[in-house]
């Protein structure tokens, strides 16, 4: 029978006291390996996707740690579908890194106090952006997003929701602006926003464009008409062609004006400036051909010369000098004496700089003066060619020329009357003006090239058929005094 063997007590203590050592080491080593395993996912867990890392705000558009300029990093603030502020969740679990929107578009969005842009987030991860004049309320911050959040108002603005994995939202700030501190998204576009059946998308997207690149197209054909025949190469028709020309580069300037979301705010810029430039050159070739007409109608001696490049240089001093001075004027205006909020008056969405209104008064207001000035020039000149009884081959011409500068003066008047009324926030306004665009190169080519009887006769005589004069072909100006066309 064994005998179990009996160890000293000393050894024994010693035993026992290295069993409980490891034994305790083994303890901590599990919960040391415990607590760094990762946590149980929560289903319940609101998903918010977040542009920047946890511990970054982003700044100026830029993602930076946010001690590192003593701030807070962002904590997400839920709104009730109803409007109740401040909602609780069980949980929260952040995606990093901005939204996938695959071929759509990202707009950046930011929301700080009596901004347009509002940003609600819903406790189901959902994101809600309104646009909305802030002049058309009276309601403070709080209680104007209650308001809206709850569907109260009427009178709703334009509202867009975001999934969730569709937006990225963050604490911004702004070191331009230090009052402007708020929330940043970078959002993918709505897709009722691009869907191309939706009429007023059509009209702004589809129907205009297409009308500007007609435009361009008449007008450019005007101008060569004008300038490749000989015969319509006098002063006046050099300046038809001079205001065909600034109306195309106004037209495709324009053209790039329209696609907004193509672009960052410097093109918008850019854009604006050869819009607004070229068309106050072509009001004042349009205020030299008015100033022509009616100083040769009042000069005692009448010469009319097929080709006056020394008249032609002069007006051209006059017309250019002037447009490239009222033009400084109005880009100094704009970017040292402009605010900062009057250069975002044209854009839906904000951070778009273009042409502010101080710098659209200093290209505007020469040409409300020009056509006053050229109403002077109308009813004087048309006073006198009333009161004359007889007529000369120049006076006969240059009765053709005042109706053609009468009817091209009342369609750019027209024209531009209606650009100003489109700036108005009312969509039948803004239609209207541009169904009166479409128009306008269509009736300049009318009333320049297709009314006048003698520039269709060189036309056909110069493209169609060359055969030799014969005894009833008279000459330009015999084909204007006996065709009737003025």
């Amino acid at each position: 029978m064994l005998q179990p063997v009996l160890l000293p007590t000393s050894c024994g203590k010693k035993l026992i006291a290295l069993l409980l050592v490891e034994l305790l080491a083994a303890t901590l080593v599990v919960g040391s390996v415990a607590s760094t395993a990762p946590q149980k996912y929560n289903p319940n867990a609101v998903r918010i996707n977040k542009c920047c890392e946890r511990f970054e705000v982003m700044l100026d558009g830029k993602c930076i740690v946010a001690e590192s300029i003593n701030e807070t990093a962002w904590v997400p603030e839920f709104t009730g579908r109803n409007g109740q502020q401040n909602v609780q969740v069980e949980a929260i679990r952040y995606i990093i890194g901005a939204p996938d929107c695959g071929s759509m578009q990202k707009w950046p969005i930011f929301h700080y106090e009596n901004s347009e842009d509002k940003l609600i987030l819903f406790p189901d991860g959902k994101v809600r952006h309104l646009i909305l004049d802030p002049h058309a309320r009276n309601e403070p911050e709080d209680e104007w997003n209650h308001l809206y959040t709850a569907g109260i108002h009427t009178e709703a603005p334009f509202q867009y929701d975001y999934e969730q994995g569709q937006y990225c939202l963050d604490k911004g700030l702004s070191n331009i602006k230090k009052e402007s501190e708020g929330i940043y998204a970078t959002v993918c576009s709505p897709e009722k926003a691009m869907r191309w059946t939706d009429t007023d998308f059509l009209l702004r997207k589809i129907i205009n464009p297409i009308c500007h690149g007609m435009a361009i197209v008449i007008l450019l054909l005007v101008a060569i008409i004008y300038f490749v025949l000989p015969t319509l190469r006098d002063l006046v028709g050099n300046i038809v062609t001079s205001i065909t020309v600034c109306l195309i580069i106004s037209q495709a300037a324009d053209l790039v004006r329209i696609f907004t979301e193509f672009g960052n705010h410097v093109s918008f810029v850019i854009a604006d400036s050869f819009f607004y430039i070229s068309l106050l050159a072509a009001f004042f070739w349009l205020n030299s051909m008015g100033y022509y007409i009616w100083k040769t109608f009042r000069a005692r001696n009448v010469f009319l010369r097929v080709t006056d490049g020394r008249k032609y240089c002069w007006y051209s001093g006059y017309a250019w000098g002037a447009t490239a001075t009222m033009a400084s004027v109005a880009i100094f205006s704009h970017f040292f004496l402009d605010g900062p909020n009057a250069k975002k008056n044209s854009s839906i969405f904000e951070n778009q700089d273009n042409i502010g209104w101080l710098g659209i008064a200093v290209f505007f207001t020469p040409i409300a003066f020009i056509i006053l000035i050229n109403i002077f020039f109308y009813v004087t000149t048309l006073k006198f060619i009333n009161r004359m009884n007889t007529y000369g081959r120049i006076h006969h011409k240059l009765r053709g020329n005042f109706v053609m500068f009468s009817l091209i003066f009342m369609i750019m008047s027209i024209s531009w009357l209606f650009l100003i009324l489109s700036w108005l926030h009312y969509d039948a306004l803004l239609y209207t003006h541009i169904i009166v665009n479409a128009l306008q190169a269509p009736v300049i080519l009318y009333v320049c090239v297709l009314r006048q009887k003698h520039v269709t006769f060189l036309l056909k005589k110069s493209c169609c058929y060359n055969e030799p004069p014969q005894t009833s072909d008279w000459g330009d100006e015999m084909t204007y005094m006996n065709g009737g066309d003025y």
